[in-house]
Formats: structure tokens, sequence, C-alpha cells
């Protein structure tokens, strides 16, 4: 039986990496995610790993860049403004199939449209996760990295102010990873080596490879990963004529939101998006086909609400509810997620009252 531990969000991801088999980390210190560098910074070297405190982000990045050539599990983490600096190199590191993590720890949810469509060059996309608690942040973490191996990709994951200071007790989940495939790509500085180490996904160790076909190669997966990589959870839809989409941790201030709904007599239900690309466009459908409003709920201007109507390609009205909130931290945790307010929102949305 594993053991359950208390601790701080930003710290349980940093274990989370380390667990996941992560001997490699590059950060640069940038509020909300400088806990997770401070505890890489100690913990990293007692398992013979790597944690490097760069000039700047894009020297972290192109660090990471490195290490993942190499074949190292390797992890970076930022916010939103960070992540900003890293483009070139985070669609670098897609276009040429190395896998690494990149957890955001984002102020409010405004990074979702960063995430999701990204900010760099060329065909490319990172596999996006979002957790809701201090545990699912641990499981996705571990997950990510064997998704990233899996796929040779970059894998997101989406954290917040809130994770990173809520303290749970959480436990860590090793996973099965028999079936990834051996890094022979990778530059690990051996004798007799094949030429051209980094090579697209399941080609010949020795193939010369023109532009044309490594990036086809590169193309050609992301419908495979689409098609098999969809997470999402939902609740209460059987009898529901209104649900509620929402993601990461704003999500859990949703579901107490929806009890008290139906506690006051409302059929609310919920859906929860937990990979963001590729989106759970089937689960997010699926609730459509039973209720008669999808109200959206993200903590920024409208993101996510893009993806809910590409998705039910207007069955039903899509209505959000959410919006940025502003207080004294600055960290976008203001009174748009007062229970109250969420409640008020969501009957609005089961009224017809909310604009669509």
């Amino acid at each position: 039986m594993p053991t359950r531990v208390l601790m701080e969000g930003s710290h349980a991801i940093a274990e989370a990496a380390i667990q996941a088999g992560c001997r490699f980390y590059a950060g640069y210190p940038i509020t909300p995610s400088t806990e997770i560098l401070e505890y890489m910074s100690h913990r990293l070297p007692q398992v013979g790993g790597v944690c490097m405190n760069a000039e700047s982000e894009i020297e972290a990045i192109n660090m990471v860049w490195g290490a993942a050539g190499c074949g190292v599990r390797a992890m970076i983490a930022s916010t939103g403004q960070g992540i900003s600096l890293m483009q070139e190199s985070l669609a670098e590191l897609a276009n040429a199939q190395l896998p690494c993590v990149v957890v955001n720890m984002m102020r409010g949810q405004g990074d979702y449209f960063q995430a999701t469509r990204g900010g760099g060059h060329g065909d490319y996309r990172h596999i996006v996760l979002a957790p809701s608690t201090v545990q699912e942040a641990v499981d996705l973490v571990i997950l990510a990295f064997h998704l990233a191996d899996k796929w040779r990709n970059p894998v997101d994951v989406l954290g917040d102010f809130i994770l990173g200071h809520t303290s749970e007790a959480v436990e860590f989940r090793t996973l099965d990873e028999r079936d990834l495939p051996p890094k022979t790509w990778a530059a690990t500085g051996a004798r007799d080596r094949a030429a051209h180490n980094v090579t697209p996904l399941g080609a010949p160790q020795k193939l010369n490879l023109n532009p044309g076909s490594h990036y086809a190669a590169i193309a050609a997966k992301y419908p495979d990963i689409a098609r098999v990589e969809r997470r999402a959870e939902s609740g209460l839809l059987d009898d529901a004529e209104v649900a509620v989409v929402a993601f990461g941790s704003p999500a859990r201030f949703v579901k107490y939101a929806v009890r008290v709904c139906r506690e006051r007599g409302m059929k609310v239900g919920w859906v929860r998006p937990i990979s963001l690309w590729p989106f759970p466009d089937e689960a997010v459908c699926e609730a459509a086909g039973r209720v008669r409003t999808l109200a959206v709920f993200e903590q920024n201007a409208g993101q996510m609400i893009d993806d809910v109507r590409l998705a039910v390609l207007g069955r039903v009205p899509v209505v959000p509810i959410g919006g940025i909130s502003h207080d004294h931290s600055g960290f976008g945790v203001g009174p748009a997620l007062e229970a109250a307010h969420i409640v008020a929102k969501i009957t609005e949305a089961y009224e017809g009252k909310a604009a669509a």
C-alpha cells in the first residue's frame, strides 16, 4: 500500500517528477513556480540528478533541450510570462521529437491558448494535461513523462497558484513502462552510433531522411495522439438540464457550486476536461446530448469555450459564466471563485439569462 504524505502542491509536483525518473531540471525563479525550483535544487542531487538555476527562461528551456536530446527525463516549470519566452525552443522540441515535461503554474487560467495552440513556429502540438487536485497533479506529472516517451513529444501540465499552494495528502504511484520504446535516437556519446540520432517516430535508425519526410512523420502522429489520449470526467448528468464545463483547480469550486444548485432544485451536472489537447470532444458532445445548455466556467476572458463550441457544433447553446478575476494578490484568485458567485452564474444559465 503506497504511503500517503502531506505535501504542498508545488513540492508534490516536483517529487512526482523525481519518482517518474526525472533526472534533469532547469528553471528560472518566477512566481508561482519558484517552489518547484527550490524543491528540485536540494532533492534532485539526492537521487543523482542535476538541477540548474538558469540566467533566464530561454537558457533554461535550451538546457532541457540538451538533456532531452541525450535521452534524460527532463522537466522545466514556469508561468505564462516565462513560457512566452520559451516558445521557439518549445516548438523545436516538438519538431525534433524530443520528450520532456513542461509545467505551467498559471496565474488564473489565461494560458489556455498558449498551451493548446502554441506560440511557436511550425505544425507542432504539445499534449496538455490539467489537474484539479494535488493528487491528480502527482498522477498527471508521472503520466506526462510516460506519454512524452511514448510519443516522443513534449507534454505540458497546467497547474496554477491555487494548486501550487494547496497542501493535501498524496501518494506516488508508478506506471508500468515496459511498453515504452527504447531511446535508440538519443545522443549518448557512445561509439559507433548511427550518424542521424534524432529521427522521426518509427524510422529505421540509419535512415537518411529529408525535411519533407521528417515533418510528414511528425504530422502523422498527431491524429494518433488525438484518437487515444483524450481524457475527461463528468458527473450528475443523468437528469441534468445544464452542464457546467470547467478545467483545472476551479473545477473543484464548480463541483461544489453544482451541489449547491442541486440542493436548490436545479438539475445541473458538470464535465471536466483533463486533457486540453487533445480536447475531449466526445465527452463534451455526450453531455451536450443530455442537456439544453452548456455553461463554461474558466478564469479568463473566454478561451476553452472556443473548443467547447467546436465540439458541439451548435447542438446546444454554449454560454460563458467565468471571467477574469482580480484581487490584491495579483494571481487571479479573486471574487469570481467565490462559491456564491459561481452559484449565481450557474443559476443565470439555468434560467436562460446568461449571455451567449
